[in-house]
């Protein structure tokens, strides 16, 4: 009797989240998803030994639990965790009440007390300087505690003795509560990888991969094929590096090949991202068989796939290349994703199980099996879901092993036990409406690729002189820019909390590739590629200024009259930003003009540089650039371009930084307008520039006016 084979491939992936020029990790959704669903996931099915699904791990993820498993990841967000609340400075309170409530509804409301603190937490602004009136120690200790007790995985929240007793308590936490927590994380997360091993050993799953750090490999193939899939799109300079795509691939695959003892047999393409030249290399890289969307047959086959051309396997075969593919049914796969959470569990798993019988009954009909390939994200879906979608998948699970029409099997099981269909080529494309716009073609993302371009052409240039020890660090970075997640939170598609972040640990990797190679990174790697909503406020000069070069304000008098630039820091969107600058004082006089740089009087004794780039807008100006170092009560120019660009700059730092600039040696005269970009780094990485976008423009007549 024909059957209906039931492919789940769970994707599980977080983006890189580690700096590997500081060590540090910058965001903590790989720890809180490792102690929340990796595990779990996998562990469930000890439970339903009938049922078989394979586990898609990205290595960018596995090498990050590795880590964490170790003890060795330098984790900020777990330090605060774990601190005691009486020892909290004023900056660590106001990153906890940032970040510690980054959580859905479903994990906050599920902890009462947690809830009661999100909801003074919301009375406050969210705010976290308003706030922190409101949490004293015992209030800031709790948030502590449940910010991370939220994340654990169910079957510990419910079996562990020790956990349990952390859950029933509630409230008022202790330090050894914390404590507790801390050793019960690093428990759980030694846990996880030697699971998968466990169950991939006794063939109820099977590890598939993807390619290291998470690329859309046909854009590192050649970008242009993005308008391929959409004619007329707006695109950047061409990107083609198919030498990148191959390491990413046998990078993947010699990990999991050591990870786990046995090479992987399947692929999963980041984002189910496909093309013709990527699947040749994925061939050429060693894999059996790769996955993608319906939407994409669609495409390929010139006509709508239902469930009569998806639930089959197709042989992808070009000039000696040849690869098994799959194509997930795109809209069950979205039903698990993002609709069943709202249903009760009996009720979903019964919709899916007879939605799956009915499109599958002509294909049985007709005397040939089924395969149903359900493919989604294995990790942030369940947070919707009543008791993180446990109940859910057990219901599943159950109905499923009870079923003699149906068996949930690996897919290298499903595809030995069907004939697949001659596949002659593919349509390039994603999962999503099987082009590549969530990465290519809005304005930030173009410019991401510009300025990734850009550091790949510098490594191959300057790779040859580096020792070996550099030209491996630069070349991971590339790497690691590499990966879809950078773009994804680009242009208009997706919104988070965490979008800024995501744009600074993009343009960070970046920088730290002209770090490794002994360059100074571009300045415009200081500036936000996204177009975030910041709020500045503007005086325009009202007169000519003539102050004194000091370091320090000398009277109320010498820079009244300037024109004033600040951000509006209560108003402003970038949450969590740090920000250095707290204001940019401008004007002139008959012969120069003049910058005034207040900061933060925590930045005051720090080392800092600061990058000034200025131009005369006129035919023919040249631009002249300067860096300054910054140290406790004296600064240095470290450096002029061009050269001669040094006579006519004089500069003071005390308590402010001030800074004279000769217009005869900009190029520009009296009447002239000039435009300004000032940044601020620290070992070599960027951390706050004026203006966050463009140049702030401003003219030399008396009186002086701006525009930005």
């Amino acid at each position: 009797m024909p059957r209906i084979y039931l492919c789940f491939l769970w994707h599980m992936h977080q983006p890189f989240y580690k700096d590997l020029i500081s060590g540090q990790y910058r965001m903590p959704w790989t720890r809180l998803h490792a102690l929340k669903d990796y595990y779990g996931m996998v562990r469930l099915l000890g439970e339903f030994p009938a049922v078989r699904q394979t586990f898609n791990l990205v290595p960018s993820l596995a090498v990050q639990i590795e880590e964490y498993a170790a003890g060795k990841a330098s984790d900020p967000f777990l330090d605060c965790a774990l601190k005691p609340a009486e020892q909290l400075s004023e900056g660590e309170r106001e990153f906890i009440l940032t970040h510690f409530f980054q959580a859905s509804h479903r994990l906050i409301y599920r902890f009462p007390r947690y809830a009661e603190l999100y909801e003074a937490w919301r009375a406050a602004g969210r705010e976290p300087r308003h706030a922190a009136r409101l949490f004293g120690t015992a209030s800031l200790r709790d948030l502590q505690v449940l910010s991370q007790l939220a994340w654990f995985d169910e079957s510990w929240l419910s079996d562990d003795a020790e956990i349990r007793a952390l859950v029933e308590k509630g409230r008022d936490y202790s330090l050894e509560d914390q404590a507790l927590l801390g050793r019960k994380q690093a428990e759980l997360l030694a846990r996880v990888l030697p699971v998968y091993r466990e169950f991939a050993s006794t063939g109820q799953i099977e590890i598939s991969t993807t390619p290291f750090y998470h690329p859309i490999l046909p854009l590192l193939c050649d970008s242009d094929i993005a308008a391929q899939a959409h004619p007329g799109v707006s695109l950047p300079p061409r990107f083609r590096y198919p030498e990148d795509a191959r390491a990413q691939l046998e990078k993947a695959r010699d990990y999991i090949t050591r990870l786990f003892g046995s090479p992987p047999a399947g692929l999963w393409p980041s984002e189910g991202a496909v093309s013709d030249e990527a699947l040749a290399l994925a061939a050429q890289a060693g894999f059996r068989w790769s996955a993608s969307d319906n939407g994409v047959l669609s495409r390929t086959l010139g006509r709508p796939a239902g469930p009569a051309e998806t639930y089959r396997p197709y042989r992808w075969k070009q000039q000696g290349n040849e690869l098994l593919m799959i194509f997930r049914d795109h809209f069950l796969s979205d039903l698990v994703g993002f609709v069943y959470s709202r249903m009760a569990p009996a009720e979903a798993a019964r919709d899916l199980l007879e939605r799956i019988r009915e499109n599958c009954r002509p294909i049985l009909s007709s005397g040939r099996d089924a395969l149903v390939p359900i493919i989604l994200d294995g990790e942030n879906a369940w947070e919707y879901y009543e008791r993180n979608g446990r109940p859910f998948l057990r219901e599943l699970y159950r109905r499923i092993s009870e079923d003699g029409s149906m068996a949930a099997v690996t897919v290298s099981e499903a595809l030995e036990r069907l004939e697949p269909e001659p596949l002659e080529k593919i349509f390039p494309g994603s999962w999503i409406n099987a082009n590549f716009d969530i990465w290519i073609g809005h304005e930030e993302d173009n410019r991401a690729w510009e300025q990734l371009l850009r550091a790949r052409q510098l490594y191959a240039d300057r790779a040859a002189t580096a020792s070996p020890a550099e030209r491996s660090l630069a070349y991971e970075e590339l790497l690691i820019a590499e990966g879809s997640d950078w773009c994804w939170w680009y242009g208009p598609e997706h919104e988070s909390a965490n979008r800024h972040e995501f744009d600074e640990l993009y343009r960070a990797h970046l920088a730290n590739v002209y770090r490794a190679l002994r360059l100074p990174p571009p300045e415009d790697l200081s500036r936000p590629i996204l177009k975030v909503a910041v709020a500045e406020l503007h005086t325009p000069p009202t007169g000519w200024i003539r102050p004194v070069l000091d370091g320090v304000v000398t009277s109320y008098f010498e820079w009244l009259g300037a024109g004033q630039y600040r951000v509006d820091f209560k108003q402003s969107a970038m949450h969590g930003r740090r920000f250095l600058i707290r204001e940019l004082y401008y004007g002139c006089d008959e012969a120069s003009l003049y910058l005034r740089l207040d900061l933060m009087t925590e930045s005051l004794g720090e080392e800092l540089e600061a990058r000034m780039v200025l131009e005369a807008m006129k035919p023919g100006a040249r631009t002249s650039s300067y860096r300054i170092l910054l140290t406790p009560g004296s600064a240095k120019l470290a450096e002029a371009s061009p050269p001669e660009a040094a006579a006519g700059i004089a500069i003071a730092w005390q308590r402010i930084l001030e800074v004279r600039l000769s217009l005869a040696t900009l190029g520009a005269a009296t009447g002239d307008r000039v435009r300004v970009q000032l940044s601020l780094w620290k070992d070599g990485l960027p951390l706050d520039a004026v203006p966050h976008q463009g140049w702030l423009e401003i003219g030399t007549a008396e009186p002086v006016e701006w525009s930005v």
